[in-house]
């Protein structure tokens, strides 16, 4: 019988520790079932209008919700905890009857920490300021999201995966030290295995250096108040190492069968010890996680583009038909209809283009889960080397195709507007969408590829369509992380419609705690 590594015995016992870890007892939160689907219902609309990733959705509410507080709060900023796990009850991120009263003053505690942090960090000049106070803040909306809902299985398989992997990573020829290639493979795992965003790997990695960042140690907080802006400084240098992207192509290659293999434990966590069965234990684990990839996919089409598409229609009845009614004089509902219908078109299309991987895809992820799991003579190693740097003029020759690529792209697609006779107005806004379709859609095409072990066979075709499609996506990512900010729509949502909303929801909700206990007096 072969026989398990070290690594995966100390995985199947973690996996066995939460598995059969039983929910505290006591009080539970509960939030009113009305209030509840109202603010629900107001959470769907804004998911529509502000698209983002399903894992992610919930810490970016915490986000938005604590900073909501702190900004209004600006006298007594404590006893926000209770008010913020209720609402995000009420809003369907956690569920009604299931949080231990206990975790609000353990949440408590962790608002304090960073009001204690932010309130420290107020003489500094205003933008610094203004970026440390946003930075504070989705680090405690990490940690709240982490004491509210654990990611037991996400943090066993994240430290299971790196176990394995990092002696199997070879560097050539790199100047990397062993700590900076252990940061770099933590990364890398974090963004490839749990598809973290740039908030939750500032606090994984700052976890991760400093074990005692959770602890709402005094002394420790005092301590680190003046080495702030260096902290985050060298945390964002280590995610935007140039190395970085050659661990992530690595680990997001090789991360599917630890993706299932953590399945298959949730599911019999003894599955490892039953070699017999094992096989079909996998292949079952990965057809179940293909569908439910299958159908993550296309929400996060429907909803991205929907996003895009309603922000687009209001853009048109409020910017561009009254623009070419009487400024440009002319409305031509052919080209308006271009406008608004032509980027869910091309969604559609890239995402018809996605193809499932091959049969013999899940038996090779069969092997590499045996391969990880199990004790073997050798092992596979992944080599990372570093480029060797063009010189001056190749580097200059490269930059300069590239900015044809992007003036070839632009040109056409221009040009073709102007033959239809688009305004100017009109030819920005449709840049704009098709550039943030593009990069949405290249997103979608590559989260396709996640329980794919296989490397990618490119054709000739593809590789004309991404040197042109290059340039729209660039902008696109860059449009992408201002979409927030200028999302008119959810700045509207943000500042002039959510404190309302909650200010009425609480209102409903105590207002049926009211009517319950009149009906117990007339019982």
């Amino acid at each position: 019988m072969p026989i398990l590594s070290q690594p995966t015995e100390e995985l199947i016992q973690e996996f066995k520790r939460f598995i059969l870890t039983k929910p505290e007892e006591g009080s539970t939160i509960h939030v009113d079932y009305i209030a509840s689907k109202v603010a629900s219902f107001y959470e769907r609309i804004r998911k529509i209008l502000d698209y983002q990733e399903e894992h992610l959705l919930r810490k970016n509410a915490i986000d938005r919700m604590l900073k909501r507080r702190l900004i209004l709060q600006t006298n007594n900023k404590g006893g926000m905890a209770e008010s913020l796990i209720c609402e995000l009850i009420r809003a369907g991120y956690l569920p009604n009857d299931a949080i231990p009263e206990s975790e609000i003053g353990a949440v408590e505690l962790i608002i304090s920490k960073y009001v204690f942090l932010i309130d420290a960090s107020a003489d500094l000049p205003q933008k610094q300021r203004e970026g440390t106070f946003n930075w504070l803040i989705s680090l405690a909306s990490c940690e709240i999201e982490e004491k509210l809902a654990p990611p037991h299985k996400d943090q066993a398989l994240a430290d299971y995966m790196y176990a394995v992997i990092k002696e199997r990573i070879v560097l050539r020829n790199t100047n990397l030290n062993q700590d900076e290639k252990d940061t770099q493979v933590f990364i890398a795992i974090q963004k490839a295995l749990l598809r973290t965003d740039r908030a939750l790997l500032n606090y994984r990695l700052l976890k991760w250096h400093y074990p005692e960042w959770t602890q709402t140690d005094q002394q420790f907080l005092t301590e680190i108040i003046p080495q702030i802006a260096s902290m985050k400084l060298a945390l964002s240098q280590k995610i935007d190492h140039p190395l970085g992207p050659k661990f992530f192509k690595i680990c997001n290659q090789y991360n599917t069968p630890y993706l299932v293999l953590g399945d298959v434990l949730l599911e019999n966590s003894d599955a490892l010890n039953q070699p017999e069965r094992l096989e079909d234990l996998i292949k079952e684990a990965y057809q179940e996680r293909y569908k439910r990839s299958k159908n993550k996919l296309r929400r996060a089409a429907v909803l991205s583009t929907l996003s895009i598409f309603v922000t687009k229609i209001l853009l048109a009845l409020a910017i561009e038909v009254p623009f070419d009614l009487y400024i440009a004089h002319q409305l031509i509902l052919l080209n308006l209809g271009i406008n608004i219908l032509f980027p869910p078109l091309l969604m559609f299309l890239i995402v018809k283009s996605i193809k499932p991987p091959k049969e013999e895809n899940a038996q090779k992820v069969v092997l590499e889960v045996m391969k990880i799991t199990y004790q073997t003579k050798t092992q596979d190693q992944y080599e990372i080397k570093t480029v060797v740097e063009r010189n001056v003029f190749l580097r200059g020759i490269i930059n300069l195709f590239y900015l044809i690529t992007f003036l070839v792209t632009f040109g056409l697609i221009i040009w073709a507007l102007d033959k239809l006779n688009f305004s100017w107005l009109s030819m920005v806004i449709f840049l704009v969408f098709i550039s943030l379709i593009c990069f949405a859609g290249l997103r979608i095409r590559q989260r396709s590829k996640e329980l794919s072990v296989e490397k990618e066979k490119e054709s000739g075709w593809v590789f004309w369509i991404e040197l042109f499609a290059l340039p729209l996506v660039r902008v696109g990512k860059w449009l992408s992380n201002q979409w927030t900010r200028f999302n008119i729509l959810v700045v509207i949502f943000d500042l002039i419609l959510e404190v309302p909303f909650q200010i009425f929801v609480q209102f409903l909700e105590n207002w049926r705690r009211f009517l319950k206990e009149k009906k117990e007096e007339i019982q």
